[in-house]
């Protein structure tokens, strides 16, 4: 049985450039994942076998992303009790939106969470989130890394305020 608790699937390798955004954030949460190229539309069969061997390999969440027609994420679902999280990925055309809308309009019975057009990095965030529910470890990870955002933000905010936009953006 393999240890990794996240999937990351995607349709082509094309999609990498997003996707590894998914694997960097994994990664800064010490969480294993499973990185491949499975084709909703070129390798049905590996596809359909993924989908239903994933939990036996102890998969928890799978991160699926793809673009154009985009069928992947909503196709892993409906073979899968795991939870799935649909990135849309910007093509050629549409800006992203075909991608969108093919995995965000699932039929009653078979829900793909999505996340944002090109948003690797949320979608692990939110497979982090889904494991820190029963993971101490991985919640307080998630919380300190919020704390960090914040953080950041504050700290922006304090220097525009004393330097004003000339002095911030000089």
């Amino acid at each position: 049985m393999s240890k990794n608790e996240v999937a990351i699937i995607m349709g082509s390798d094309s999609d990498l450039i997003i996707m590894k955004d998914a694997a960097e954030i994994l990664e800064n949460f010490d969480i294993s994942y499973d990185l491949t190229i499975v084709s909703a539309h070129r390798t049905p069969e590996r596809m359909m076998q993924y989908a239903l061997e994933a939990a036996k390999k102890g998969i928890k969440v799978i991160i699926a992303g793809a673009g154009g027609a985009a069928h992947l994420p909503g196709m892993i679902a409906s073979l899968t009790y795991l939870p799935v999280i649909g990135v849309p990925i910007k093509g050629n055309s549409l800006d992203g939106l075909d991608s969108l809308l093919s995995i965000v309009q699932m039929p009653p019975g078979v829900p793909v969470a999505t996340v944002a057009i090109n948003g690797g990095k949320n979608a692990a965030i939110l497979a982090c989130q889904i494991l820190g529910i029963q993971n101490n470890t991985i919640s307080e990870k998630i919380e300190k890394y919020k704390i960090q955002l914040k953080n950041k933000v504050l700290s922006k905010a304090s220097k525009l305020e004393k330097s004003g936009w000339k002095g911030y953006l000089a």
